[in-house]
């Protein structure tokens, strides 16, 4: 399973993709993830549809610093080795 996200708030400058890259490799996660120039921070996910479930809603909440107002889910493609920190877009 793929998904694709945006996830919206206050959530560059508090470690955002920091600690997702540490959760996506927990659950077995692959993809990367990306801040947007828009103050967003965009990701790409793939797995096994519980690990993606569960890192979707860890994106809910995010670090402890990280206010999440919105998470767009709509569906990805792509095949990833690892997960990876993409540069600013």
């Amino acid at each position: 399973m793929v998904k694709h996200l945006k996830i919206c708030g206050r959530v560059q400058g508090v470690g955002f993709r920091y600690h997702m890259i540490r959760v996506a490799r927990e659950l077995g996660i692959t993809g990367w993830v990306r801040n947007r120039r828009d103050g967003s921070v965009e990701a790409m996910v793939a797995g096994a549809p519980d690990a993606v479930g569960k890192i979707i809603a860890w994106t809910r909440r995010g670090p402890g610093h990280a206010v999440v107002t919105a998470v767009e889910i709509s569906e990805g493609n792509g095949s990833f080795e690892r997960f990876d920190t993409l540069p600013t877009e």
